[in-house]
């Protein structure tokens, strides 16, 4: 389980442990937005080094802490220039995710009906995410991507999951509006 040594440390897993014991899964994303907002603005927590490293093939995922009592999972994702996410889920996990460093497009798709594996999906609205931004996704409504549009920097983004994601659904553009859906196995990338 892996748990890494960096400076507010502790203060950010007592923040996030008081979110996640706040009530219902609104409630909890709800705490937990406003906690990490406010841990990103706070100087006293600085993620670990490796996270502003990224990886030239893929975007990062690094499994920077794991709460043995409640069981959520802290994830530092680093986004090189123009890496991103197809449409995708999470497996209906809830997340909290805020912008550490850099700068995020996030768009929202809608499910608008579905045919066997196939999906047809709208986009629901997107944002440019800065620095101390965070927003949350409660299923059903989790469908999105996630991209660093910048060509010439890094951006790195702190998620907070109900559990370890090990898995995910992608979705592959087929023909319009519709996509079809692939089961996609998760790993984390080295965190030292």
């Amino acid at each position: 389980m892996p748990d890494l040594d960096f400076p507010g440390h502790d203060k950010l897993v007592e923040a996030i442990d008081m979110a996640v014991a706040s009530g219902d899964e609104h409630a909890i994303t709800a705490s937990l937005r406003d906690t990490l907002c406010r841990m990103i603005r706070d100087r006293d927590v600085a993620l670990p080094a490796c996270v502003y490293e990224p990886i030239d093939d893929h975007y990062a995922r690094r499994e920077i802490y794991r709460s043995p009592r409640h069981g959520y999972s802290v994830v530092a994702m680093t986004w090189g220039p123009g890496q991103g996410t197809p449409v995708h889920d999470h497996c209906g996990l809830w997340c909290v995710e805020g912008v550490w460093d850099g700068e995020l497009e996030i768009t929202q798709y809608e499910l608008l009906e579905r045919d066997g594996e196939r999906f047809r999906f709208r986009a629901a609205g997107g944002m440019q995410a800065g620095p101390g931004s965070a927003g949350s996704l409660i299923p059903p409504h989790e469908y999105h991507t996630i991209r660093n549009t910048r060509d010439d920097s890094v951006a790195v983004s702190l998620h907070i999951y109900k559990a370890p994601m090990a898995c995910c659904s992608m979705f592959v553009p087929q023909d319009g509006e519709w996509f079809a859906r692939l089961d996609k196995p998760l790993s984390t990338d080295e965190a030292a």
